[in-house]
């Protein structure tokens, strides 16, 4: 059994083919937990989690990269919901240095905010740290007083940020860019006990070798589970075991 910890099922990607979460059944992957995006993505997201109920499971929160002018009012339909319903986690939250930093101040704002809410309702966080780990870290760090936990989804930093993320209490997300000749995230592992690991897909983007440039989707899963084992030398099973694990772990709230 395997768990997908961050998969955008709802995306116009992969909407129109609902064989996708059947597929990824058939291939062991029975939960798939999905981040929100924005108020855009609500409906969408909880359809699946309604359709599916044992298998697709639904986050709140307001994506850093969907952070503009209306900051205000998308972070209060994020209040909204999670007063209402209850929700597998805080996310997709964050910090997106790459693209755009024009309402970097607006990102900032809104991450201490969403992990306030995470604490409030006892949730964990899914984190999004594009070209901002370190600011990432440091902020999960200044809130951390022992009830705070989480992700760092798409890890792609360095050993000592692993070590940082990992000394909070944090899990690192790993997902098909494991898969790239040219990614340095084996090297990193290397140095990363498998406890502190969960898989993902982050489809429809990334997906793992031999799909790279194809759409991704969840019963993909296996196959970076099988490429954590190589790069760590440990045998396939314990990485599905303890991998499903973990993220049971994480979504135990």
């Amino acid at each position: 059994m395997y768990i997908d910890t961050h998969t955008h099922l709802y995306d116009e990607q992969l909407a129109a083919d609902e064989n996708q979460i059947q597929r990824a059944i058939d291939a062991g992957v029975t939960r798939m937990y999905m981040p929100n995006c924005d108020s855009g993505t609500i409906d969408g997201m909880l359809s699946l989690a309604d359709k599916w109920p044992t298998n697709c499971f639904a986050m709140m929160g307001l994506h850093p990269t969907y952070i503009k002018e209306n900051y205000t009012a998308e972070l209060a339909i994020v209040e909204r919901w999670l007063k209402q319903r209850k929700f597998a986690a805080v996310g997709e939250i964050g910090l997106d240095y790459y693209w755009d930093v024009t309402f970097k101040e607006q990102q900032i704002i809104a991450f201490e905010q969403q992990i306030d809410w995470a604490l409030q309702y006892n949730l964990p966080i899914v984190i999004h740290s594009r070209s901002s780990t370190q600011d990432c870290i440091d902020i999960v760090r200044s809130k951390q007083n022992g009830n705070l936990k989480g992700v760092f989804h798409c890890f792609s930093g360095t050993a000592e940020e692993a070590k940082q993320i990992t000394e909070l209490g944090f899990y690192l997300g790993i997902g098909g860019a494991l898969t790239y000749k040219k990614s340095t995230l084996p090297d990193v592992l290397k140095q990363v006990s498998i406890t502190h690991i969960v898989l993902e897909t982050d489809a429809p983007y990334l997906a793992p070798t031999p799909h790279r440039g194809k759409r991704n989707e969840s019963s993909y899963i296996p196959l970076i589970a099988v490429k954590v084992a190589e790069v760590m030398e440990l045998p396939y099973l314990d990485v599905a075991r303890i991998t499903t694990a973990n993220a049971e772990e994480l979504f135990r709230s």
